[in-house]
């Protein structure tokens, strides 16, 4: 019975071997593949754009949808985006939109919802302001 178990143990330790060499070679090139990405890693602020879509009519109400892009390198918090319609000079509305979190290479989405036309003026979107983590 002793050397039943024995052999048994032995016939195991070289699949258990294999298995933790897998295993050990998996992590390692995680760690390797996170290390390179940390290394390689631009560390420029936010770079941030706003893109207008197409406009939406919808019970007297005119959507804006916009996306706003960081293309840069670190995260943006509390990124603030503002649309203001013009005729002439005046501001005939506006209003504003916060996005919490926008991370590197990330997009978010949203709508201005406006009660004059913007077509019948000059609708402008911007990013205002952000935060740094």
């Amino acid at each position: 019975m002793g050397t039943a178990r024995k052999s048994r143990r032995a016939m195991r330790i070289p699949a258990e071997w294999i298995t933790f060499a897998l295993s050990a070679l998996i992590v390692v090139g995680l760690v390797g593949l996170v290390l390179l990405s940390w290394v390689t890693q631009s560390h420029e602020p936010p770079i941030l754009s706003v893109q207008i879509e197409a406009m939406r009519v919808r019970d007297g109400q005119f959507y804006i949808p916009f996306t706003v892009e960081n293309t840069g390198g670190d995260t943006a918090e509390a990124v603030q985006i503002v649309g203001e319609l013009r005729q002439g000079e005046q501001i005939i509305e506006n209003g504003e939109q916060q996005i919490d979190f926008l991370a590197s290479h990330e997009q978010q989405s949203g709508a201005f919802v406006f009660t004059q036309n913007p077509q019948m003026g000059r609708l402008s979107l911007r990013v205002a302001s952000y935060q740094l983590p």
